[in-house]
């Protein structure tokens, strides 16, 4: 999906499972509210897969406004300060947006989703309570300025999953020494999936919604894949392990697939065998 701005990811799910009247609807990688662009939305057995979707690289379009933070690090926040950035160059950003290249420690937003004592921090925040901030080592592979256009600058970042872009943000504002807050965020791509193959939501609930399934196997194709002989495929079936004739390394995931083509299960190497790890009887 194309994610409107506006909605909670919960919310497009929800709309859609009422659309489409199938129950086991999920979406494989949050987008905040005011965030647009790629939300996986997994349909039936493809729930089963999310976890495997929802891990894969992200690219983002960032808009950053420099010069001002606010509480949430966006644009939804309460102003806690205001600087001058009329010395700041673009040469100034390039140099700061190099050290977040890589792997580094990044702190979640306070406004964030994290659970902290079993409670998700923004609640503890809203509430008024004492949220306790951990690090967290996240992977940064790119961060390019797309438009300097101060006090705007646009970034293209390509990361890991389990980035958060608004701390990505408010710790450029904190480097440049003038603070920054996220005034606009677009997912383009998600793992094999990108803004290119989404659909609107507008266009979703206004036709038949099949014609925009993809192969629940998207997420899956840099695996290994096997073609399962009828009598494999009936063992895999019953939840019972098969030879590893082909010699996998163990724990090594693999798709399992029928002799007509259709993804049948995941199944983990073990050693001589090959164990179903999750199987799909649809």
């Amino acid at each position: 999906m194309d994610k409107p701005s506006g909605m909670t990811s919960h919310g497009v799910v929800a709309k859609i499972r009422r659309y489409i009247g199938i129950k086991k609807v999920g979406h494989a990688g949050t987008l905040d509210p005011l965030a647009t662009g790629v939300l996986i939305v997994c349909v039936g057995f493809a729930t089963r897969l999310s976890e495997y979707a929802m891990h894969q690289t992200k690219r983002y379009i960032a808009q950053v406004r420099l010069g001002v933070t606010t509480t949430t690090y966006d644009a939804e926040g309460e102003i806690t300060a205001e600087n001058d950035i009329t010395h700041i160059t673009r040469a100034d950003v390039e140099n700061a947006i190099a050290c977040f290249i890589g792997t580094i420690d990044q702190l979640p937003p306070i406004y964030s989703a994290i659970k902290q004592g079993g409670r998700k921090l923004y609640e503890i925040a809203r509430a008024g309570g004492d949220v306790q901030l951990q690090p967290r080592q996240v992977h940064i592979d790119s961060i390019s300025i797309l438009e300097w256009s101060p006090p705007f600058v646009t970034l293209d970042v390509t990361c890991a999953s389990g980035t958060y872009i608004r701390s990505l943000a408010h710790d450029l504002g904190q480097a440049l020494g003038v603070g920054a807050y996220l005034s606009d965020l677009r997912r383009i791509a998600s793992g094999a999936f990108s803004i290119e193959q989404a659909t609107s939501l507008d266009q979703l609930l206004s036709t038949d919604w099949r014609q925009f399934l993809l192969p629940p196997d998207m997420p899956l194709q840099s695996w290994p894949a096997i073609t399962l002989s009828p009598a494999a495929e009936n063992e895999i079936r019953h939840g019972r392990p098969i030879k590893n004739i082909q010699t996998f390394s163990t724990d090594t995931l693999i798709r399992a697939y029928t002799a007509d083509e259709h993804l049948i299960a995941i199944l983990r190497a073990d050693g001589t065998y090959l164990k179903p790890h999750k199987v799909f009887l649809t």
